[in-house]
């Protein structure tokens, strides 16, 4: 298993970042959040998760081992693969999630689209004595970014994520809206805002 990988970054896409290591570029699959970290030509550490299939190896890289553990950990109740994990952490922090799940706060859960009451209801039952809420925890400082880009960023992330565009534009086009013309656009927000939306719709 690839626990972890440490060199330089070549690209930053909108799902996946590509890492150098001794010579060899891995594409790593993260959240926006991760991404929003990285810089193209900066050395940087992730740790990461490798999953297996028939027909792929895909890597997902987080930025600290509490995030992997719990990309991990949702994958062993039954129903939630490697993109809806990734999707949980896209949408909701790891305290937040830790505390979701422990308190089995069903509404905070179902704010992930993919997963329903009852999904809601399985993840809470089966993690809530493998978790620790943190209390007080606060999301992390978001990044300033233009509304435009912000916009066409997001509605890639959630095409990639299995949405259709239109259902993305018009999710993400909610969001801004909502926001206001004079609100400062954080591709991480919105993209949790834009998920929650659709999660509502499902």
């Amino acid at each position: 298993m690839i626990s972890s990988v440490h060199g330089e970054v070549l690209s930053v896409g909108l799902d996946h970042a590509v890492v150098e290591v001794g010579g060899v570029g891995f594409a790593v699959q993260a959240t926006p959040s991760t991404l929003a970290t990285l810089r193209r030509g900066e050395k940087i550490r992730l740790h990461t998760s490798l999953v297996v299939r028939e027909d792929s190896l895909t890597l997902f890289g987080f930025a600290d081992a509490d995030a992997r553990e719990l990309f991990v950990l949702l994958q062993t109740v039954s129903g939630i693969g490697p993109r809806l994990a990734l999707a949980a952490l896209a949408v909701l922090d790891p305290d937040k999630l830790r505390s979701a799940l422990a308190d089995g706060d069903i509404n905070v859960l179902t704010q992930v689209p993919g997963i329903g009451k009852k999904g809601a209801e399985r993840l809470s039952l089966e993690l809530r004595d493998k978790v620790v809420a943190v209390p007080g925890a606060s999301p992390a400082d978001a990044v300033p970014a233009a509304g435009g880009v912000v916009r066409a960023e997001v509605v890639e992330a959630l095409v990639g994520l299995g949405f259709a565009a239109k259902q993305a534009e018009q999710a993400v086009d909610r969001v801004l809206g909502e926001a206001g013309e004079g609100a400062t656009a954080d591709t991480s927000q919105v993209l949790r805002s834009a998920l929650t939306t659709l999660g509502r719709k499902r």
